[in-house]
């Protein structure tokens, strides 16, 4: 896979969830916890932020990072003001952390271990599960902010 197929494919799922959430008719209107469910569109934003601070942005860029994953999903951490900032401010730290990879780098064992059920763990592979993962946080987050705007 050629970093340049997933530096577009990231751009495209991150400013989607920053058109997300810039959405929601209200900064409260983020944090509504919907009957039969558990994460909050700012929950889920928050958690994709740390995640992709995490994986990509301090394991492939050395751009510093400390997560608190748990806080991601408990707390209110940012305002919507400040989620978009986070998320102007991740862009160009996943994108610069992916272009800079080899080929070679691509192919070569991810520098943590992040799924278990792979005993091989490129870096190639990481980062498709990560864009999946993106992908499907921002399937929830969409339908949180769709139904959260009819209320």
């Amino acid at each position: 896979m050629k970093t340049e197929i997933l530096v577009q494919l990231f751009e495209r799922d991150l400013k989607k969830l920053r058109d997300e959430i810039q959405q929601y008719p209200s900064d409260d209107s983020l944090w509504v916890r919907l009957p039969g469910t558990i994460n909050t569109g700012g929950n889920l934003c928050q958690h994709l932020i740390g995640n992709l601070r995490t994986y990509v942005g301090l394991a492939l860029g050395q751009v510093h990072y400390v997560r608190n994953r748990d806080a991601e999903f408990t707390e209110r951490l940012f305002t919507q003001t400040e989620l978009l900032v986070e998320l102007d401010e991740l862009l160009p730290i996943v994108v610069k952390s992916v272009e800079s990879l080899s080929d070679a780098q691509l192919g070569a064992e991810y520098p943590r271990n992040v799924l278990d059920m792979f005993a091989n763990q490129t870096t190639a592979l990481v980062l498709t599960h990560l864009l999946t993962h993106l992908s499907y946080h921002l399937g929830q987050i969409n339908y949180h902010r769709r139904w959260i705007s009819t209320l």
